[in-house]
């Protein structure tokens, strides 16, 4: 127990879990090809992984915010150039699915070759946190 009240282990296994259905979820619908809800739940998948750091580098629960990189820096993890980067473009998807301009330019971009880039990257991401809980 943390002096917030909060059972520390049992609030980051949930965040893990999570993020990890969320991961899962983001690799089927890739190969449904339902391209933009894909890079959307690995963006979830990453949001979570993150919130499930936030408890256990701060003892309280996360922040309810979408936002990587301020989750990062509120966790108080060191970023390089690229992962900041990375974070960044992670992040406009979770905005970019959910409310599609009326263009739909973002699902317009969201083809295979695309969508499979960025999945990767988010599995790179994924990992390096998954690092960082050990």
């Amino acid at each position: 127990m943390s002096d917030q009240g909060i059972d520390i282990e049992e609030v980051a296994g949930y965040w893990d879990s999570e993020a990890r259905e969320a991961l899962k979820v983001a690799t089927h619908l890739l190969e449904k090809e339902d391209y933009s809800y894909a890079l959307f739940f690995g963006h979830l998948a990453i949001e979570k992984l993150l919130k499930g750091l936030y408890v256990v580098k701060n003892g309280e629960h996360a922040p309810p915010i979408h936002n990587l990189l301020r989750l990062v820096k509120a966790a108080g993890i060191k970023v390089d150039d690229s992962k900041t980067e990375a974070l960044i473009t992670i992040t406009a998807f979770n905005i970019e699915s959910r409310y599609p301009d009326i263009k739909r330019s973002f699902r317009k971009k969201c083809n295979r070759e695309f969508t499979t880039e960025q999945m990767k990257i988010i599995k790179e991401i994924f990992e390096w946190l998954k690092s960082l809980l050990a």
